[in-house]
């Protein structure tokens, strides 16, 4: 006898009338999988598929990228500039000849009265790389601000500084082919499942045919720990600590690998000395993992015959984050697990294209990770842009984080925002606040208009968004893909290059810098710049970086001229001895000692405040809390909070709470569960006017990154849920 249906109906996808299928690059995170987006008869764009051949993603998307093409028609978008004399004033439309008149002639007024550099400008991470490089030269070049940053100081700064440190350069030296070869992983402060939903299926894939090891440090039991072998659940903020005692074991025991070391490091004793503090049964105190578990890790990292690391924010946010990152590279270069498969320490950067801005932005210096303090690199990129070297200045100036105490103080007295809200993405929200209300100028980019930010603008400008902009995007690999216009600006938008460019020529009337207005043009003047530089890509162009559906860095001219096609699966960095970028072709072993800094639970403060992403929703929920499909899983804040600790304080799932820390409070609603500690609570951080009215606003003193993950915070029983729900929509509403 049968039961149920003796035959399954096919699952059947409702027909979206696509005729035409049109090729990009995701815009959320950085995995930097390739989409393309279907157009109906009439040209709107109605799906996102995966795209099969592609290297990154294989035909898959994660549930932000399945959704992406409604972007293109979520509320909010800016359709005309605007301009208002006080900020507390109605805005009125203005033409963009007008605007961008406004906008020169503010800036060179802020610059006559209070100097060059009480002008800031602040970009993202979101833009494409043509964009970063033509803001990078009109501010350097022609505007002469050095105090210019992007929000990519708030997630990927640490990483930055600590590869510099170690290896005397930026730049990730893995790659994702890398989780194929393995023998070990060890994940620092990352939750891939739902921070990077793809890169982690490709982790799993690997893991399953290989049965390799995976260690997950982390105080949450996130869906990433939930699946480890080893999970370390560790005092928050206390990673350098486990990372010197992992260090103890290995040079103990004899397991480090002195050829290695030998051939490609120096600094090693004075990184001895300092480990040999750091005993298992001392560093466990600490830390809060016990001797035994450390011992086996250091062990199995060890031993591994290739053992790999990789990290997000939780070691990259934190005051010390930078150090957690050379941390990460010490293990790595003591085992030698630097520049062959499955050897790597691979950070996983945040925007889609940070590192984009990292490359060639001129953020932090100038293209093709030159320096400003280098005099020959001042003098190159002068005669290449046909500007005076001595217009540069000679260090790079404050970092975002910083512009904004400066500000406060009264030393930075106009800003043009770009694609970013620091009024969501900052900490100490309430500080921030103060800080903007003291502006003469400023000036908001951004396709939407009811970025929160834009309360205090003096005149905004309504950008492009993703896909409705031509150019290339770099994912955490290196790996440079293309990203074609599917659609149009709505009203008198403007993609943010065309922005650029109509500015340039406000602050270029003698012509003597060339601004080309093609992405394709600005992409080659990129490549004659890389040339002979780590992030070498002379050998492409905008066609070849489609067909091969995105080519990692190094890719170079004479590859090219050789016939050598890009390689289609991984491109590793350091792979020869002693070609890391010192001036002696080693890299650096650090001593790190630990300095305890952070804020920690107290009488009046007993709980942990930890943030972080959800898979469902990007940043501050401009984009994805405006798209049904993303935002019905969790429409309102909430936190994860311990049963015990719910019990203790006479809270029931589903009822709100306030959250009071030093710096301000925020009311979500309590989610009891064993994913975290009695003492620590989870809260993500995409609600407008939730989290960061919360966080501390302490940085790592390299990268001048903050340190969102260590802060405290008490929990108070609200009476009246009704009043507090209310609130809660009040606190969050767009």
């Amino acid at each position: 006898m049968l039961f149920g249906r003796t035959k399954k109906n096919p699952i059947r996808l409702p027909d979206k009338g696509v005729v035409k299928w049109e090729y990009a690059t995701c815009g959320y995170c950085s995995t930097g999988c390739s989409i393309e987006v279907g157009l109906d008869a009439e040209g709107r764009p109605v799906a996102s598929r995966g795209v099969a051949d592609a290297d990154v993603n294989r035909g898959k998307l994660c549930l932000k990228g399945i959704f992406e093409h409604e972007l293109f028609t979520t509320a909010g978008r800016g359709t005309r500039p605007l301009t208002r004399g006080h900020w507390q004033e109605p805005w009125q439309a203005t033409d963009w000849d007008s605007a961008l008149d406004r906008l020169h002639d503010e800036i060179r007024r802020v610059q006559e009265r209070h100097g060059r550099d009480s002008f800031a400008i602040i970009s993202t991470g979101q833009m494409l790389t043509e964009e970063f490089y033509t803001l990078g030269k009109l501010t350097r070049g022609l505007i002469g601000t050095n105090n210019y940053d992007g929000n990519t100081t708030l997630c990927m700064a640490s990483a930055v500084s600590g590869y510099k440190r170690s290896f005397g350069s930026d730049g990730p030296p893995g790659c994702y082919e890398d989780f194929e070869h393995t023998d070990c992983l060890i994940a620092w402060g990352s939750n891939l499942p739902e921070q990077h939903p793809i890169i982690y299926w490709r982790l799993k894939e690997a893991q399953e045919r290989r049965g390799f090891p995976l260690i997950v440090v982390d105080p949450r039991v996130t869906m990433l720990a939930q699946n480890a072998h080893i999970h370390l659940p560790i005092r928050p903020g206390t990673d350098v600590v486990l990372m010197n005692a992992l260090m103890h074991v290995i040079f103990a025991e004899g397991l480090q690998d002195e050829a290695y070391i030998e051939a490609n490091t120096t600094g090693i004793d004075a990184l001895r000395a300092e480990v040999d503090r750091w005993d298992p049964i001392t560093a466990s105190k600490v830390c809060g993992i016990d001797e035994d578990s450390i011992r086996v890790v250091a062990r199995t990292f060890a031993q591994a015959p290739a053992a790999m690391q990789i990290w997000t924010m939780g070691i990259n946010q934190s005051t010390h984050g930078s150090d957690g990152v050379v941390g990460i590279n010490n293990l790595a270069l003591i085992t030698g697990n630097i520049g062959k498969p499955g050897g790597t320490s691979l950070s996983i950067t945040g925007q889609c294209n940070a590192m984009g801005t990292r490359e060639w932005s001129s953020c932090s210096g100038l293209p093709g990770f030159r320096y400003l303090e280098v005099p020959e690199h001042r003098e190159e990129i002068a005669r290449f842009w046909n500007v005076d070297p001595e217009f540069f200045p000679k260090k790079r100036g404050m970092f975002q984080t910083d512009i904004y105490q400066a500000m406060e103080a009264g030393q930075i007295k106009g800003l043009w925002l770009i694609a970013t809200n620091p009024m969501t993405s900052l900490p100490n929200t309430a500080r921030i606040r103060r800080a903007m209300e003291q502006l003469e100028f400023c000036c908001v980019q951004d396709c939407y208009v009811d970025a929160e930010s834009n309360q205090y603008a003096h005149l905004y400008l309504p950008g492009g968004t993703w896909a409705e902009k031509d150019g290339v995007m770099t994912n955490t690999e290196r790996r440079i893909n293309r990203v074609r216009p599917i659609a149009t600006p709505p009203g008198e938008a403007r993609p943010d290059l065309w922005i650029f460019n109509r500015v340039a020529e406000r602050f270029n009337r003698d012509g003597r810098v060339r601004f080309p207005e093609r992405a394709a043009d600005i992409f080659l003047e990129m490549a004659e710049l890389s040339k002979g530089r780590l992030a070498d890509i002379s050998g492409m162009d905008h066609d070849l970086i489609e067909a091969q559906r995105g080519i990692q860095w190094p890719y170079t001219a004479e590859q090219r001229a050789r016939g050598e096609a890009p390689p289609k699966g991984g491109k590793r960095l350091y792979t020869e001895e002693a070609s890391f970028r010192h001036a002696d072709g080693k890299a650096k072993l650090i001593p790190l000692p630990f300095v305890d800094n952070n804020e920690v639970p107290d009488a009046d403060y007993p709980f942990w405040l930890n943030t972080g992403r959800l898979i469902e929703h990007w940043h501050g929920r401009t984009k994805t809390g405006k798209i049904g499909n993303n935002n019905k899983f969790s429409p309102i804040p909430f936190i994860e909070i311990n049963p015990d600790a719910a019990a203790e304080l006479g809270i029931r799932r589903g009822e709100y709470v306030r959250l009071v820390s030093r710096r301000g409070d925020a009311i979500a609603m309590a989610m009891p569960t064993g994913r975290v500690p009695r003492n620590l609570v989870f809260l993500p951080f995409h609600f407008h006017d939730c989290a960061n009215r919360l966080t501390l606003g302490l940085l790592d003193p390299h990268s001048r990154q903050p340190a969102y993950k260590q802060s405290a915070v008490r929990i108070e029983v609200i009476a009246d849920q009704r009043a507090a729900a209310r609130l809660s929509r009040e606190m969050r509403s767009f």
